[in-house]
């Protein structure tokens, strides 16, 4: 008789990329997004309810990560491709990443969307209590989580959703 198949821990499943997309834990297919304050890498205070009818990328990330530092120069194109139209990006720097790394890191590479620096960890403790980067989550024009990313996007897939979000009402 066989054994039957053994599953793999959801942990197994993130560190060979299996779980690369989609619904975990309720944070996608339009559920509302949490709404949050956020600290700028410049010291100004911001607040997600200022973003809405705009369709708005999340990306965690930290500097020590080489995937998020390899996909940020295809977020950058991505925010350029569409700012003009309604798209905003906040990068949120993960609470274990010294501040003064994220403000060079911005800084030498000049990105044009807003940095967060999320000190206490609470805006990741909201989102499903994201621990690993990159985590990218893609909301609507009316702060609805539509697409998850654990990993790099597929931007191909990423673009086409963000030029057909931003075509709703």
């Amino acid at each position: 008789m066989n054994a039957p198949p053994r599953l793999l821990p959801r942990r197994a499943l993130l560190a060979t990329g299996a779980l690369l997309l989609g619904g975990l834990g309720g944070c996608a297919g339009r559920d509302p997004a949490p709404g949050f304050g956020y600290t700028l890498l410049d010291g100004s205070k911001g607040h997600t309810d200022r973003l809405r009818g705009k369709v708005v990328l999340i990306n965690f990330w930290a500097t020590s990560c080489v995937t998020c530092v390899k996909e940020m120069p295809a977020l950058v194109a991505t925010h350029e491709r569409f700012k003009a139209r309604g798209y905003e990006t906040l990068a949120v720097a993960m609470s274990y990443d010294p501040p003064a790394y994220v403000a060079n890191f911005a800084e030498t590479r000049k990105l044009p969307f807003a940095v967060v620096i999320d000190n206490t960890g609470a805006i990741a403790r909201a989102f499903d209590d994201t621990k690993i980067t990159p985590t990218t989550f893609l909301l609507d024009k009316r702060g609805r989580i539509v697409k998850r990313y654990v990993g790099e996007p597929d931007f191909a897939e990423l673009d086409g959703l963000v030029g057909k979000l931003l075509a709703e009402a």
